[in-house]
């Protein structure tokens, strides 16, 4: 952890001249993008991925029919279409696992208050008026909403409302334009519905739920910045920036 606390510093003191105290909240942004370009192409390929999964809806719901009250034949049936047709399951949430560990490394070295056996230097760096290493509930003890924590933090929520709700209307139009996700239309064939060659939709246990709830899941991003350390809140509204505008550029 002091050779990521140190790689931090040094970001921070090259843009020290252009950022001020707030050079180590800029570094934090520069860490966050450099992170999703690495697991861009991943984001790519999820892309692909859940494009894919959108053409084997037919195909499953089928196979839903056919194997529906043996699950492990069922389940057997599935693996080995996702294999034939080249389609990772897991292919959609990658990209987020993988940027749990800068998450984490961030979290851990604005909570502590040595790193490596000496004082954490990085908790007298600030965004603006905020300390990195401070939380919502404290920028409300000490100033107030209205102070210039509090502030900070009121900028920070606003972010994460407009990019929830441009999400939303994202989800929402994947939804629309892939009802087969949903169980929607799945049995529209050829003949229409009950026609010939038609695959009845199986309704999959709490899926319902999932799909009205999803749209509304970037909106529960305002908690974790309500209660982490200012540093991982603001390197998770970053990330949540950079992905939307990510899908928005890779779902056209």
């Amino acid at each position: 952890m002091s050779v990521f606390a140190g790689l931090v510093e040094r970001l921070a003191d090259l843009l020290q001249p252009l950022f001020g105290l707030s050079a180590a909240a800029a570094a934090i942004v520069l860490f966050t993008a450099f992170v999703r370009l690495l697991v861009h192409p991943l984001s790519r390929a999820a892309a692909r991925g859940q494009k894919a999964k959108a053409r084997l809806q037919p195909k499953i719901a089928e196979l839903r029919r056919r194997h529906g009250r043996n699950p492990e034949k069922l389940q057997r049936a599935l693996l080995d279409l996702h294999t034939e047709e080249k389609v990772s399951p897991l292919a959609g949430i990658l990209p987020s696992l993988l940027q749990l560990p800068a998450f984490f490394v961030l979290f851990y070295l604005f909570s502590n208050t040595t790193i490596g056996g000496r004082p954490n230097e990085l908790l007298g760096h600030e965004l603006f008026t905020a300390p990195l290493g401070g939380r919502w509930a404290d920028a409300l003890g000490e100033g107030g909403p209205l102070g210039g924590a509090g502030l900070v933090y009121a900028g920070l929520f606003a972010v994460v409302v407009a990019v929830a709700a441009f999400s939303y209307r994202l989800t929402k139009r994947s939804m629309t334009e892939n009802p087969a996700l949903t169980g929607a239309g799945a049995g529209a064939g050829a003949g229409g519905r009950g026609g010939r060659g038609a695959v009845e939709p199986v309704p999959v246990p709490g899926m319902g739920l999932v799909m009205k709830v999803m749209p509304f899941l970037s909106f529960f991003t305002l908690v974790t910045v309500a209660v982490v350390p200012l540093a991982a809140a603001l390197y998770v509204v970053t990330s949540m920036a950079w992905g939307v505008v990510e899908r928005a550029a890779l779902h056209r």
